[in-house]
Order: structure tokens, then sequence, then C-alpha cells
């Protein structure tokens, strides 16, 4: 499939081997990072046109609309790109819970380092 993903904003991108690039969603207002996915430029160009969160999944090599199946939605209010082009900040409304696993965020789970006294 050949991306309509604007060349301005292609040209800067530093994509993994496979074509990708890491995207962190974080809740609009908050700033909890919600969860880390990743994008081609097609899931970046449907994001960016929709605002519906377009991830691209490495394991099933498609892409996938967050919530389109679980109805956990996340409405995209940004999309920022760093400094060094290989990371995309997308600001978010989340709708249920971020991670696959029903948890308001994929960062719930496991503290390896907990808040300096």
């Amino acid at each position: 499939m050949t991306s309509a993903l604007d060349p301005s904003i292609a040209s800067r991108l530093k994509r993994t081997a496979d074509g990708l690039v890491c995207a962190v969603a974080q809740r609009r207002g908050t700033g909890e990072v919600l969860m880390v996915a990743w994008m081609d430029d097609e899931a970046l160009h449907r994001t960016l046109t929709t605002r519906r969160a377009t991830y691209y999944s490495r394991s099933r090599r498609q892409l996938w609309v967050k919530g389109e199946t679980s109805g956990h939605t996340q409405y995209v209010h940004e999309v920022r790109l760093d400094c060094d082009g290989d990371a995309l900040l997308l600001v978010v409304d989340q709708v249920g819970g971020a991670c696959h696993t029903g948890d308001a965020t994929c960062f719930d789970a496991t503290v390896l380092l907990g808040p300096a006294d």
C-alpha cells in the first residue's frame, strides 16, 4: 500500500528497519503516559486525517484502530514529532482502558523504581 503521508513529514521520520516509528500515547490534561505502540507511514497518515489513533501491529502485520473492537478509543488532539524524528507523541482523550489487559495504562503493573523520598 502506498502511503499518502505528506512528504514533508515522511522525510523527517527516522524509522526502524521494518519502517516503523515508536508512538507514545499520553492522556490530554494529566500528561499520564498510557501506552507505547508502533506506526508505519499509513498509520500515521490515517491518525492525522481521522484523529482516531491508528497503529501498526508487528505481530499481526496490519493496521489497527485503537478501540475498534474493544470500544476503548483514543481521540487524538495533538501529534508531535520528537527532536530526532524517531518517536511520536500522541496527546489523546482515552475512553476506557488504554492497555490490552483492560488496565487504565500499560504502565500500571510493575514498578521497577518508585518515587524518591
